[in-house]
């Protein structure tokens, strides 16, 4: 009788396969998303530059993504490739966008400084031979012609600003306020000057923002302003080439003999003195 086959204890069986690996589609998924993100905030104008630094790392991510996928350690090539475009794209526009701001920048600062300066004056002409207070002499024909402008003009002198807009103040002349003139101090003189406002610049002017100040004597005593019947300042528009003719009264102690009058055109504008004998 043949005996039963007995088993064989201690056989060694086969291993399993090993799981396949897993693709590494990471960094191509985090390009695309990058290169995403990157573009939209490259667009916003003060973001420009985080938008540019993440599109340079989506473009790295990309092609380091790519370089797997062609490896065959990554199935995502497609979306490795977009997240590389993207990435371009992005630093594309936060360089441009980077160059608009700077331009828009530079163009406020420009703005605020033009506004924030002053016209200074370029020149007189008329009254005395261009002789203001100071005695400051100008040119033959009655003004300044790239001399220093004076410090004080006399009476019937006209100041030339930088932009052509040009002021002129009469030779003071006594007045008589009435009895509802406001501004007159009982006791003292009331003298009144005519200004004259003149655009001869290419843009309009506005006349309203013309203040003036007045000073009486040589311990230079303020001088109130006299509003009466009469009395017109200048106000409105002034279109280039044309101009606005005002009347001003001051309220002035008895004993002096000089009025001081300041005007200054506007915010944009250096004041200008006129000294006026009685």
């Amino acid at each position: 009788m043949s005996q039963p086959t007995q088993p064989h204890y201690g056989a060694s069986y086969p291993a399993p396969p090993a799981p396949p690996a897993q693709p590494r589609n990471g960094l191509g998924t985090a390009a695309l998303v990058l290169g995403i993100i990157g573009t939209v905030v490259a667009l916003i104008p003060l973001l420009f530059w985080l938008g540019a630094i993440l599109g340079v790392i989506a473009l790295i991510l990309g092609a380091v993504g790519m370089g797997r996928a062609k490896r065959g350690d990554a199935t995502n090539r497609g979306v490795a490739i977009a997240g590389t475009v993207l990435g371009v794209v992005a630093l594309i526009v936060g360089v441009v966008m980077g160059v608009l701001t700077v331009i828009a920048v530079d163009k406020t600062v420009d703005e605020i400084n033009k506004e924030l300066s002053s016209t200074a004056p370029k020149g007189t002409t008329g009254g005395d031979k261009g002789k203001g207070a100071a005695g400051d002499a100008g040119t033959a024909d009655g003004g300044t012609d790239g001399a220093a402008v004076p410090e004080v003009l006399a009476g019937g002198e006209t100041i030339i600003y930088d932009d052509d807009l040009q002021i002129t103040v009469s030779a003071a002349k006594a007045f008589t306020p009435s009895d509802v003139a406001a501004g007159h101090t009982a006791g003292n003189k009331a003298y009144k000057v005519t200004v004259v406002v003149e655009n001869g610049g290419k843009a309009k002017f506005d006349t309203d923002t013309v203040l003036l100040e007045g000073r009486a004597g040589k311990d230079g005593v303020t001088a109130e302003q006299v509003f009466d019947e009469g009395l017109d300042g200048v106000t409105g528009t002034l279109a280039p080439g044309k101009k606005a003719t005002g009347t001003y009264a001051f309220s002035v102690p008895a004993d002096a003999k000089t009025l001081t009058v300041e005007v200054t055109p506007g915010f944009d504008h250096e004041a200008t003195q006129w000294e006026l004998k009685f």
